[in-house]
């Protein structure tokens, strides 16, 4: 998972953030301590049963920008979720929380993840956070579910080289992959860079395609949409 700090924010931890200042309220903007902001998170992420196994957060020099990342321990094999949060002193951006198995927080304001809220920092943002949180968390369960068996689909697909080379170029097709990276998911594909990738089915195609896009998928989440549909179409063609 990606926490990108690459312009003008710093790694620090929770501890540090709990010895921050918090900018006096003015009648149209409330602001909330970061570290009040993971304790909601946490809060809510516990009261569903969530494991958080692994924290990363973020702060600019003057403390006015803040930005986090925690992994969620999965029930199912092959991935973890995620929860991001950012939150502002400055009135530079709303407080934003994005859950995803797949997300990206960045310090230069990009934000994406599948599915987001954000609040603007008025006198009632911490009374409806805790709710906003809830409704976003409460139906994780259900989407770990469906992500589960769309990988074991993959997994029980076995793909011929020849089947593997038309997914590809569709995959080119639909804009997924440029011409430049055609090579380097099809050398993925023929040695994995990872075992666990298994044998050749369209588990090992999917993985091949995401670890040749790199941070691409990260900067354009509906790239991962349309790779699943193309490794979709595959498999609907074969089954």
């Amino acid at each position: 998972m990606t926490l990108m700090l690459h312009c003008g924010a710093d790694e620090v931890t929770y501890l540090m953030l709990r010895d921050l200042d918090t900018p006096a309220a003015t009648p149209t903007h409330v602001p909330i301590p970061h570290h009040r902001l993971v304790d909601l998170v946490r809060h809510s992420l516990g009261f569903y049963g969530h494991e958080i196994v692994e924290e990363h957060h973020g702060l600019t020099a003057d403390g006015a920008r803040y930005f986090g990342l925690m992994t969620l321990e999965s029930a199912w094999t092959g991935y973890r979720d995620t929860v991001v949060m950012r939150n502002s002193h400055d009135k530079k951006f709303p407080i934003g929380i994005g859950f995803g198995s797949r997300v990206f927080c960045c310090d230069n304001l990009a934000f994406f993840a599948d599915h987001v809220v954000r609040r603007r920092h008025s006198r009632h943002a911490m009374r409806d956070i805790p709710g906003l949180v809830m409704n976003l968390i409460e139906p994780l369960v259900e989407s770990r579910e469906a992500q589960h068996r769309v990988i074991e689909l993959y997994r029980r697909t076995p793909l011929t080289d020849a089947a593997a080379d038309h997914a590809i170029l569709e995959m080119y097709r639909r804009g997924v992959i440029n011409v430049q990276r055609i090579a380097a998911v099809l050398k993925q594909w023929e040695e994995p860079e990872h075992e666990e990738w298994g044998e050749r089915t369209a588990w090992r195609l999917f993985n091949a395609a995401t670890f040749a896009l790199s941070g691409r998928v990260a900067e354009d989440p509906s790239v991962t949409r349309r790779l699943h549909d193309v490794i979709d179409g595959t498999c609907e063609t074969i089954h």
